[in-house]
């Protein structure tokens, strides 16, 4: 056996100089190292731990104060610019995106036919006005003519009157022999011949009143005529204006439809305008609106601008959820019920004016976080 070999454990040279291999520490040995790994872990898990669940209370904290959706987007009353005379399209001065002010002119049609039909309605008043001058005219005629016939009547009175008189007095001449039977029946003739005439007088009156009637009825008429031709000729003058269409206010151009030469109908959309005035329109879930009032403020921000938050406050709410105002509103009582939660529009306006540099539309998304608490 060799010296390496048979060196026992406790060798004085130690196993190393008597060749032996060395020998694994104790498991006691190695407890102790483990140990004192196993707190340090435990102590970096539990500040995690308290991290995670301070940062997560006073995130829940913080985030019960707001009541936020994604369903929302700016809304404007766009107008829809239309024509009120149908023609053929002769100007369009605007452009798509184009940014333009009240009264500025947007689309102008061909003012030739109406400016005929002006024209037309002129010369149909003037017409009208000789019609009225006209029947004015023959009225002071039939009035002299009836003065006229009641002198005529006057004059008749007296002679039948006379005649009468006449009349009685040969009568009584003839009975006491002092007149002829001759100056009788001439004195006879005489009272017929002006009763008659007295007669014919009174209807000559009567046919004067009645034509006097008739041309205050003509005039009448006249000034009707004349009326209706002054309120076409201002219809016509209308129609006139009405081919030069402009911005009714301040907005920008988003829908062009129209071009020269295109002819146009009453009521056609030819542009859209959309006012400088915006606002959002959020649908919150009924169940959001427990603390939500007006006047609140609303921190909101908008996909196309996310470097930036505006500030705004709840203006109203709408009356109704969203589909009970749909063309087809939902109908609960038939079929089998199936609760949803519904939406409700809720309107926030911007507290700052907006800038021009980050213009906004309808349509744009928009994230409100209202501040309930």
């Amino acid at each position: 056996m060799s010296p390496d070999q048979s060196a026992p454990p406790d060798h004085p040279l130690g196993p190393k100089d008597a060749g032996l291999k060395p020998l694994a520490p104790p498991v006691a040995a190695r407890v102790p190292r483990r140990r004192r790994r196993r707190p340090v872990v435990l102590l970096v898990v539990a500040v995690a731990g308290l991290a995670a669940l301070g940062g997560g209370t006073l995130w829940w904290l913080e985030a019960r104060q707001y009541e936020s959706t994604d369903d929302a987007f700016i809304d404007a009353h766009m107008v829809r610019v239309a024509p009120q005379v149908a023609g053929r399209v002769a100007l369009v001065p605007v452009d798509d995106n184009q940014a333009v002010a009240p009264g500025q002119l947007l689309v102008k049609i061909d003012p030739a036919p109406l400016r005929a039909k002006l024209d037309q309605a002129e010369a149909n008043r003037a017409n009208a006005a000789g019609a009225l001058a006209q029947a004015r005219a023959q009225r002071a005629v039939v009035e002299a003519n009836a003065h006229q016939a009641r002198a005529q009547v006057d004059v008749a009175e007296a002679n039948a009157t006379n005649a009468i008189h006449q009349l009685k007095r040969s009568e009584t001449l003839v009975a006491k022999l002092a007149a002829s039977q001759q100056a009788f029946d001439d004195a006879t003739a005489a009272a017929r011949r002006t009763a008659a005439a007295l007669v014919a007088a009174q209807r000559g009156l009567e046919a004067a009143e009645a034509q006097f009637a008739v041309t205050r009825s003509q005039i009448d008429t006249a000034e009707a005529v004349l009326r209706s031709a002054a309120a076409q000729v201002e219809q016509a003058r209308l129609d006139l204006s009405y081919t030069e269409v402009v911005a009714s206010q301040a907005g920008t151009i988003a829908h062009k439809n129209v071009s020269p030469g295109d002819y146009v109908q009453v009521g056609q959309n030819l542009i859209a305008l959309v006012p400088l005035e915006v606002w959002i329109t959020a649908n919150f879930k009924e169940s959001q609106l427990v603390l939500m009032r007006v006047g609140q403020p609303v921190e909101i921000t908008i996909d196309a601008y996310p470097d930036k938050t505006f500030r705004g406050h709840v203006d109203s709410f709408q009356r109704g959820s969203g589909p009970a105002f749909s063309l087809l509103p939902p109908e609960n009582a038939t079929g089998n019920y199936v609760k949803v939660v519904q939406r409700v529009p809720v309107k926030i306006v911007f507290d700052d004016p907006l800038d021009a540099g980050r213009p906004l539309g309808p349509g744009m998304s928009v994230v409100p976080s209202v501040k309930v608490r």
